[in-house]
């Protein structure tokens, strides 16, 4: 009989709701640093929170303490699973893999399967909600993690910023130039690449072009794929999103699941607000 497997995130992976309130999902809050003090994302500040403070300060955010990683851990234990599924965003980007990976080490009774999705936000939360479509459908802890590894490379998040400003002040900048949002009104698509780090996936000039350019950069990258999941998340500018969202599902005949998301606080501290965009996970 396949045991009960219980399944983790961190919260910087905008795992869609519906999938948060199913029996057996936890999510590890990231911190949201100011310099007076520090808050749980999604537990007490909100995204609404930091885009009112932005423009007095733009603050940082840290990989979850131990001691609440921990708390978890033991919450999973005393509800009575014995595996553990554990989906994190992208270790290029964020510390939090390598914690709960050397934290689960202090829990011999759960045996414990990580994913790095080399992904942040919904691209890492559609991983997520896919991971919880498997232990439902029955498979064993071992075959999950054999899937979802080999759907990594299968998944692209897109996003169309504004501004860089964000993302170079909180040290996130990775492999995009820093120069290129500022000038000319380019408006740069950024993903991740293969190692999970923040590139330059397209420039366009202007908002509707760099939108335009993103459909059209997810469209080569889902080639011929009959089978595919998508989502959208935004940073406080939902009508943008919404219109995006309804293109999307238009132009788009292949969709399994669609999903809507506003993207977590710990997100928009590194794109600012009126950012905006969409992640695809092929299944063929």
């Amino acid at each position: 009989m396949t045991k009960q497997i219980a399944l983790l995130v961190d919260s910087g992976m905008t795992l869609p709701e519906e999938i948060l309130a199913l029996p057996g999902v936890y999510e590890i809050p990231l911190n949201i640093i100011y310099k007076d003090a520090v808050y749980t994302d999604k537990v007490d500040i909100t995204a609404e929170d930091i885009y009112a403070r932005l423009d007095e300060e733009i603050p940082s955010t840290s990989l979850p303490s131990g001691q609440t990683i921990h708390y978890i851990m033991e919450k999973i234990i005393a509800d009575g699973y014995q595996e553990l599924l554990i989906v994190t965003i992208s270790s290029g980007l964020s510390g939090t893999h390598n914690a709960v990976k050397l934290i689960a080490e202090d829990f011999p009774q759960l045996t414990c399967a990580l994913i790095d999705t080399k992904s942040i936000t919904l691209g890492g939360g559609l991983q997520g909600a896919y991971a919880k479509e498997l232990i439902d459908h029955g498979l064993s802890l071992t075959e999950c993690e054999e899937k979802l590894n080999t759907l990594v490379s299968e998944s692209r998040v897109y996003f169309s910023l504004p501004t860089l400003e964000y993302l170079k002040k909180g040290g996130r900048i990775g492999l995009v130039s820093s120069v290129i949002g500022s000038a000319l009104n380019l408006h740069p698509v950024v993903s991740c690449n293969e190692d999970g780090v923040y590139h330059t996936a397209a420039k366009a000039r202007g908002r509707k072009r760099s939108v335009a350019k993103m459909v059209e950069t997810a469209s080569d990258f889902i080639g011929d794929s009959t089978s595919y999941d998508m989502g959208v998340a935004h940073a406080f500018c939902e009508t943008d999103a919404r219109n995006l969202a309804a293109f999307l599902k238009d132009t788009f005949p292949h969709i399994r699941n669609f999903y809507f998301e506003q993207a977590s606080p710990a997100l928009g501290i590194h794109t600012g607000p009126d950012a905006f965009g969409m992640t695809v996970l092929k299944h063929n």
